[in-house]
């Protein structure tokens, strides 16, 4: 994981937490609604991948006992994880690219209702990733996998055969070989082949403009079977549409270069899955403030898009930044490359180690334009702050001077998934606040079930407690018990 040079320590500093009565005052835990989604509250909980789902893309117990873990805290939203619209394997990451998976997602959708007494709304994160490859030993890259060209004919000066190229570069320093490759080939040497929305050489990359709407509106559909109040569009970080999105796109069929192309496709995925799905259930989407590499989106960018999201009709808009591919961190051989390895990695998920700026609240400035881009434009759709939040005066001040409408909390909420209620109840004292070590990300990389290194200062053997596959963690938060007088409705 990349880290800054400056490495300044910084302590959470949540602040003073509210008594019952000033959060029942407050706007943080007042409604607003994103469309036909009435949230109850302006507390949400973002699409986090926990790895606990089946490794053909089915819900399992432990998928369920997460979500319902995270619902008894009762967030206005909790956001579904990434889960694929695409009818392939991609190892225990949720799936939706098939009616076979609606039921065990209906399960899902009734546990998190049941949890939270109807109270938290719940969407689901649709998503497409292209294909991107591990890292190979050298041999077998030069063997397998690279096609020897006129290129690397012409570097050595002589007529050997193919194989005996294939040889001779395998001898090669690394210095060699920057020069002697081209530079997606030395990429897929160091680093593991990966495509690209610009490979449009490749037919199934030439064609996603035409077969991406129909698989995101098919996957949004099927998610309103099994009972979502609503689909989130995943167009951030390092995945299909964030790509399109880039200003690295430089597609020349009318899908990239000029920012109103590279929206085309988002935006005709938006209508297609509006037009499947209708008015009464909510579409919003993820996207990125800022991609933090070189070339990449601005927040000019990203106010742009945030309009013509607006003007489309999106029902709210969630703000995230950096995690990108391009400046990912080398992977180890046998290993793929992970895109929150490098410096945009950190902007996403800065760590207590930090720069001048700290860890905390790094996307509210960009997040503040796209919003206020939106509301000049002249709509007034909901937009959804993420990144370091961790305390009530800080969440309150930042919906107060109208930098956002909704407050995401992902880290803090992993610490601590009662900590909203915590707050509303009166009892901040007894929330359990995250320290920004990013434990919890370094598993994450290693697509390890997720916990939370904080879970582990409480009795792990006590009875009940269920451990990660390697007996090493617990697999769920510690319970809170709220004291009886202060419980909510009863609940």
């Amino acid at each position: 994981m990349w880290r800054p040079k400056e490495r300044i320590k910084y302590q959470p500093q949540p602040g003073t937490s509210p008594t019952r009565e000033e959060a029942a005052s407050s706007m943080l835990f007042s409604p607003v609604d994103a469309g036909p989604l009435q949230l109850a509250q302006r507390t949400w909980v973002p699409a986090m991948v926990p790895w606990r789902a089946s490794d053909d893309g089915f819900v399992t117990q432990d998928i369920l006992d997460w979500y319902e873990r995270y619902a008894r805290g009762k967030p206005g939203a909790l956001v579904v994880e990434a889960t694929g619209i695409r009818d392939i394997p991609s190892g225990p990451l949720l799936r939706i690219g098939d009616d076979r998976f609606i039921p065990g997602l209906q399960e899902l959708t009734d546990t998190v209702r049941q949890a939270s007494a109807g109270e938290t709304k719940v969407l689901i994160q649709l998503i497409d990733f292209l294909r991107i490859n591990r890292r190979a030993p050298a041999e077998k890259y030069f063997e397998r996998f690279l096609q020897v060209t006129d290129r690397h004919r012409a570097f050595f000066y002589s007529q050997l055969s193919d194989d005996e190229i294939r040889l001779k570069l395998r001898e090669l320093t690394d210095d060699a070989l920057v020069e002697v490759l081209t530079d997606r080939e030395y990429e897929a040497y160091a680093f593991g082949y990966r495509e690209r929305v610009t490979d449009t050489h490749l037919q199934h990359i030439r064609e996603l403009p035409d077969v991406l709407p129909g698989l995101f509106a098919a996957a949004a559909e099927r998610a309103k079977k099994a009972g979502f109040d609503g689909v989130e569009l995943h167009y951030a970080h390092a995945y299909t549409m964030a790509s399109f999105l880039s200003a690295l796109n430089t597609r020349d069929d009318g899908f990239g270069g000029e920012p109103e192309d590279r929206v085309r496709l988002p935006l005709n995925v938006y209508n297609e899955v509006r037009d499947r799905v209708g008015d009464g259930f909510a579409v919003g989407c993820r996207f990125l403030t800022r991609e933090c590499i070189d070339g990449g989106n601005q927040p000019d960018d990203a106010a742009f898009f945030g309009v013509e999201f607006a003007r489309a009709g999106m029902d709210f808009l969630s703000l995230s930044r950096g995690g990108k591919f391009e400046d990912a961190k080398q992977p180890k051989v046998g290993a793929a490359a992970y895109p929150y390895t490098g410096r945009s990695g950190y902007e996403c998920m800065p760590q207590y180690i930090s720069d001048e700026r700290g860890p905390f609240g790094r996307n509210v400035p960009a997040t503040a334009k796209v919003r206020n881009a939106v509301r000049a434009a002249g709509y007034e759709t909901p937009v959804v702050l993420a990144g370091g939040i961790h305390g009530f005066e800080q969440a309150e001040s930042l919906l107060q001077s109208g930098q956002a409408d909704i407050i995401a909390s992902a880290r803090q909420s992993i610490a601590d998934p009662d900590w909203f209620l915590k707050m509303r109840l009166g009892h901040g004292e007894d929330i359990r606040l995250c320290i920004y070590s990013n434990y919890c990300e370094a598993l994450d990389t290693r697509h390890k079930q997720v916990t939370c290194e904080l879970w582990d200062r409480e009795d792990k053997n006590a009875p009940g407690v269920k451990l990660s596959n390697d007996g090493k963690r617990r697999l769920l938060p510690p319970e809170w018990k709220a004291p009886l007088s202060n419980k909510l409705n009863g609940n």
